[in-house]
């Protein structure tokens, strides 16, 4: 008995103890006749005050308050009256000469440009019948399909013919929320949405562009994506009404979150408030730079990781948000990541994570607790982006001239045919040979992102361009739709960067993320010059979405169903046998052919059923066969069923 309830006890301890952990980024409560604001600061502070504004930018203080010191790193201060509608910073300096504002770490609505957070009522950020949304229905991470856009690019060229080009709104048009029911996605992932630096919100008359990967209000919506930077409402609600508009129309929406680092050390928030605790440091006292970024933050700190836990939280509960992708996910902590999986399973199981299993550099962290993607085993229910298949198929990250698979260049067999199992163990694998990871990394192939382009890097035509000189467009269109055929009949999770399914192009720049709309905007009108490459993305979606035996989400499934076929170089062949998945097609084969020859490929004599063939896919079928050989034409994908 003594020892249950000691047991109790700790238990009680620690849940007191993460509920005030999470009270310390709670820094304003609001009511019509106070505001209470608490701060999370070093106790070696001499003086903090809360200075309260009439304006988001500019004008002298209205008041200024002196917080008390009141627990270890906690700062309180209280105003009485109503500040409905001011602005306020946090100054841990207290100096009267020299200020050094921040609106705090945890700021839930800010005025142009960030530096100021502001007093409002949430509740009336609400669009109409925001109580009754609902996040659209998933049984399986693999029954997702991702596309990944940016604000700018999606709606910002003229030929979108959408209203509020550039802006959150957009996504809430009938014509846009249209168009991504035709093509068949069922998840946006959103570059980085949250307030950064790189864009100058009272300057949006001017031409500017940036991915938005340098952080600095982490829980506020970006105000160049809103219609008015300058009111702190405008921009939450509009974000909830495009949320709202495509959930009603089955779209889940996952947001790109960078908590790994923080768009410089000096202005940042967390510096402000509480200088060197959520950045690690080298042996040697200087930053550590594993995002590439000029710092890292620490995630395995206690206050770092609940900061990110109640980020995640607020925006699945205040915005709705039904998934995140991590930036740079292998610059955080093993236990962090795991710890905000279990957090988000008591709002939402069905709620997806995923980020990019590596950093940018060296982190001041053991590498065998960081969340890697040679680390994914002990990351249970989250997923990483396969480099693996990405690059057996397009060629390496490190050469944009060189290709592989798709270029007709042999050897890459193995690493996609990992891509294709979904990073799992097979026994048909040949792990040696795979072009990063020796072993496999996903427990379960829902654990793998499967692509074959993102932001990152080149677009998919922009590579195949660079790396096959002297490419026709026939032959352009062929390998670009052979490419997302592999991603999306391999197992795992299908992501695909959005504008490939109209053979989009960044005129050969590598890194866009500062480049002008002109190399990043989708043009529309590719849609009336390659009909046909749109119409074979919808289908290849379409038969993903009918057939479950291309996104079976247990290992032991794709053991015992998914069956390799031998064939000659460049060529991979599989059959999803047995009505893999409860599939209603018995026989499923797969043949991708990467050479510029046609091949013959031996296959189990039966009658067969050939639905994607030569670029068309027809589920009715497209002509029936009887053979115990097949033939593929060049740079082709061939599917059959009996």
């Amino acid at each position: 008995m003594i020892i249950k309830n000691i047991i109790i006890t700790s238990l009680l301890t620690l849940a007191f103890a993460r509920n005030a952990d999470a009270q310390r980024f709670n820094e304003l409560t609001y009511s019509p006749t106070k505001s209470e604001f608490r701060l999370f600061a070093p106790d070696s502070a001499k003086k903090i005050v809360v200075r309260i504004y009439d304006s988001g930018l500019g004008g002298k203080p209205l008041r200024t308050i002196k917080m008390r010191h009141t627990a270890a790193d906690r700062w309180t201060a209280l105003a009485k009256g109503n500040l409905k509608g001011k602005f306020y910073t946090f100054d841990i300096s207290g100096d009267r000469k020299s200020w050094h504002e921040t609106p705090g770490v945890f700021a839930k609505a800010v005025g142009v440009n960030g530096r100021r957070a502001a007093i409002i009522d949430l509740h009336a950020t609400n669009p109409e019948g925001w109580s009754e949304d609902k996040r659209p229905v998933i049984k399986s991470p693999a029954d997702l399909v991702i596309y990944e856009l940016h604000h700018r690019d999606f709606s910002i060229d003229s030929s979108s013919g959408l209203v509020h080009k550039g802006k959150f709104l957009a996504l809430s048009e009938p014509k846009a929320i249209a168009y991504l029911k035709d093509l068949g996605i069922n998840a946006i992932h959103i570059l980085p949405s949250f307030d950064f630096a790189s864009v100058d919100e009272t300057k949006l008359n001017q031409p500017q562009y940036n991915w938005g990967y340098d952080p600095v209000n982490y829980n506020v919506p970006e105000g160049s994506y809103s219609t008015d930077p300058y009111t702190p409402a405008t921009r939450i609600k509009e974000f909830k009404t495009m949320v709202q508009a495509l959930h009603k129309a089955g779209i889940r929406v996952i947001l790109d979150v960078v908590y790994n680092h923080t768009s410089d050390i000096s202005h940042s928030a967390f510096q402000l408030t509480y200088p060197d605790y959520f950045y690690r440091k080298t042996v040697d006292g200087k930053y550590s730079d594993g995002s590439g970024c000029g710092n890292e933050t620490a995630s395995d700190k206690p206050m770092m990781r609940q900061f990110m836990i109640e980020s995640v939280k607020y925006w699945i509960n205040e915005y709705h948000i039904d998934g995140f992708r991590f930036d740079l996910m292998g610059v955080h902590d093993i236990e962090t990541m795991n710890q905000i999986r279990a957090e988000v399973d008591k709002i939402d199981p069905t709620i997806f994570i995923y980020g990019e299993g590596w950093n940018a550099g060296s982190c001041a962290y053991s590498q065998d607790k960081l969340a890697l993607k040679a680390n994914m085993q002990s990351l249970p229910r989250i997923a990483a982006f396969s480099d693996d298949m990405r690059d057996a198929l397009r060629g390496p990250f490190s050469d944009d001239h060189k290709g592989a698979f798709l270029a007709g260049i042999p050897g890459s067999e193995e690493s996609l045919k990992f891509g294709i199992v979904g990073a799992i163990q097979h026994s048909q694998v040949d792990y040696s040979k795979i072009n990063y990871s020796k072993k496999p990394w996903a427990s379960e192939p829902i654990q793998q992102i499967s692509y074959v382009s993102c932001h990152d890097d080149m677009c998919l035509v922009d590579r195949l361009r660079t790396s096959i000189l002297g490419i026709s467009e026939d032959e352009l269109i062929r390998l670009d739709e052979l490419a997302q055929t592999a991603v999306f009949t391999s197992q795992g999770v299908p992501f695909m960067l959005c504008g490939e399914e109209m053979l989009r192009d960044k005129k050969g720049v590598h890194n866009s993320f500062n480049s002008p709309d002109s190399v990043n905007h989708l043009d529309l009108n590719n849609l009336k010059e390659y009909p046909q490459v749109f119409s074979y993305y919808k289908n290849l979606i379409k038969l993903r979405k009918n057939h479950p035996a291309f996104r079976m989400a247990k290992s032991d499934d794709v053991r015992r169903c998914l069956e390799f076929i031998p064939t000659q170089a460049c060529v991979v062949a599989f059959m999803l046998k047995d009505n893999a998945g409860g599939d209603i097609w018995n026989n499923i084969i797969v043949i991708l052919n990467g050479n510029k020859q046609a091949v013959d490929v031996s296959v189990p004599q039966a009658k067969y059923t050939v639905v994607d063939c030569d670029g068309i896919i027809d589920e009715s079928g497209l002509k029936v066969i009887e053979e115990n050989a097949v033939t593929v034409n060049p740079q082709s994908a061939l599917i059959m069923h009996n």
